[in-house]
């Protein structure tokens, strides 16, 4: 009877490590999510555009399909990759986030050229994507594809993002903390992009019902979800500039130049501290945010010379068709 006590207090014991560890996982995950703000938004912006066109019966089934696509390039392509880069070539994850930030930096201020009308193509400019397909089923799988290549430049930023901003840990820590990041955010982003997606729906059979104040709420969902769908463009903009901008501050940090990242905290610490107490912290913040993200937006136009000249024809010259 003793022994078997002592199995039940040993179990105990491994049940409550493995709890803990299970916290510690989901916490780092959460917080390394957080980092990636920028990508996820811009994620959620872009992929309801793949299903318009659509009859409302095919259009979760894409949203699931892109979903599958999202998990895979994650899982099964990106997480093996960084896990490999922490392993090995730790030196080369602050350069490659650096890159990822200026990435973002530049389909930022891309989306705000294209806004303004001088140029900018956005990350969907795919060859023949003018091109009018006959065939229903054809048009479905092309955009599913192009929906799963994106969705890869996508991931890779937040999975590098993500692994940059994970404590260093063990390898099984790693690894169960950058697949939970994973999950996470794909069902936040194509679960969202369902609810998006699915609303005009709602709204219209609200519309149609029976009584006057269900009606008048469907139709403002219906009046609403383009004005929706427009502000969460705009935010995912901004967030893609201050997100990129705060990366390659940190990034220079990283290699030893601190003079641009103490001038930001700087500059931001006298602004929030030119308020009253009660509004300084989110004074602070905000002010540092708004300066990142004016260096990425500086940053990304810059860049657009460079991306229209060689990334854009060097994209479509991979993923021609």
């Amino acid at each position: 009877m003793s022994g078997l006590i002592a199995l039940f207090d040993d179990v105990a014991a491994i049940a409550k490590i493995a709890a803990t560890c299970v916290d510690d996982v989901v916490a780092q995950a959460a917080k390394a999510g957080t980092k990636a703000a920028g990508a996820v938004i811009d994620d959620a912006a872009v992929t309801p555009k793949y299903v318009q066109g659509f009859e409302a019966s095919r259009e979760l089934p894409i949203i699931w399909r892109i979903a599958k696509g999202s998990i895979k390039n994650k899982l099964v392509f990106l997480l093996p990759a960084g896990l490999a880069l922490s392993a090995f070539a730790p030196w080369a994850i602050n350069p490659l986030l650096m890159l990822g930030g200026a990435y973002l930096c530049y389909e930022g201020a891309e989306k705000i050229a294209h806004a303004f009308g001088i140029g900018g193509h956005g990350h969907t400019d795919y060859p023949n994507k003018e091109d009018v397909v006959e065939d229903p089923a054809h048009l479905e799988e092309q955009k599913a594809q192009g929906a799963i290549k994106t969705d890869f430049i996508l991931s890779a930023e937040i999975m590098t993002i993500a692994l940059a901003a994970i404590p260093e840990s063990n390898f099984w820590m790693e690894a169960a903390t950058l697949a939970t990041v994973a999950v996470m955010i794909t069902v936040a982003v194509y679960g969202a992009v369902a609810v998006i997606v699915k609303m005009d729906d709602l709204g219209f059979a609200m519309a149609k019902g029976r009584f006057g104040l269900i009606r008048s709420v469907g139709r403002g969902i219906v009046k609403a979800m383009p004005k929706v769908l427009h502000a969460l463009t705009v935010i995912g903009t901004a967030a893609m500039l201050w997100v990129g901008g705060s990366i390659i501050v940190h990034g220079l940090e990283g290699f030893g130049f601190t003079w641009l990242g103490h001038i930001i905290h700087d500059v931001s610490y006298a602004i929030g501290h030119a308020v009253p107490d009660t509004w300084a912290g989110l004074t602070e913040w905000a002010s540092k945010a708004t300066l990142d993200g004016v260096l990425g937006l500086g940053l990304g136009l810059a860049l657009i010379p460079v991306g229209e000249k060689l990334i854009t024809p060097l994209w479509r010259k991979v993923f021609a068709r």
